[in-house]
């Protein structure tokens, strides 16, 4: 489709696609919607664009994938990569800061900052729509499940302690926030995994995520209570850097 106001964005990637598999184009634009309806009618197809090779119909840009033997994402398939970016990230930026501070990376604080970043970016994943990660937070979280407001709190609470962490400030808030919610958030995700046995999606990443519930969401958890555990030590004087 390629109308004033719309470029069928599936059309765009399909002809990218094409083109890189080495293939000679001939690109018929459907210019208003009553030749598009008359196109899906004809073929007897509901989506456009489709291709057609040699005569062949392959179907739409998902379906051309699949013929090149490329790999295609089911609508409800599971994946790490929303968590693999957010961890991935966050440690490099904390790498970045240390060797912006220290002219070296490998630094006990590189890893605070690890710890602490990866925090705020999940809980920045969670604020981008808090009710429906509370909706989700609300199949395993033992607290949650008594006090459904706890959902609403949660991210919050998490970005405030991540904040506070990265800048090694207040850790008489930050570090009873990380353990609180550290410690509820590793038993419920203990009991629903790996006690009752529930396949779910976790909430760690926002309510839209399919993120499997299970080490993932444990490591997060496991995370908090580390880096509150941590940073109570340093703050009580028993590390001394």
């Amino acid at each position: 489709m390629v109308m004033p106001e719309h470029v069928c964005p599936y059309g765009l990637k399909t002809i990218d696609l094409l083109k890189r598999e080495g293939f000679e184009i001939e690109d018929h634009h459907l210019e208003t919607r009553e030749q598009t309806d008359a196109f899906k009618e004809k073929h007897g197809v509901k989506t456009t664009p489709q291709t057609f090779i040699d005569g062949e119909r392959i179907g739409g840009y998902d379906d051309l994938r699949e013929h090149f033997g490329k790999s295609v994402r089911k609508e409800d398939e599971t994946s790490y990569q929303p968590v693999i970016a957010i961890f991935g990230v966050a440690f490099l930026l904390g790498l970045a800061i240390s060797w912006y501070v220290f002219d070296t990376i490998f630094t006990v604080q590189a890893v605070e900052w690890f710890v602490s970043l990866s925090m705020a970016l999940l809980a920045i994943q969670k604020l981008q729509d808090v009710r429906s990660f509370s909706t989700m937070f609300l199949n395993y979280d033992l607290l949650a499940r008594r006090w459904v407001r706890y959902g609403f709190i949660y991210p919050f609470g998490e970005a405030l302690a991540g904040v506070l962490m990265v800048a090694h400030a207040l850790p008489v808030v930050s570090v009873p926030i990380s353990l609180f919610i550290g410690t509820i958030g590793a038993v419920s995700v203990f009991k629903a995994v790996y006690i009752d046995k529930r396949e779910l999606k976790c909430a760690c990443v926002g309510g839209s995520s399919n993120v499997p519930l299970g080490f993932v969401s444990l490591t997060e958890n496991l995370f908090m209570i580390g880096m509150g555990l941590w940073m109570g030590a340093k703050a009580l004087g028993w590390i001394v850097l």
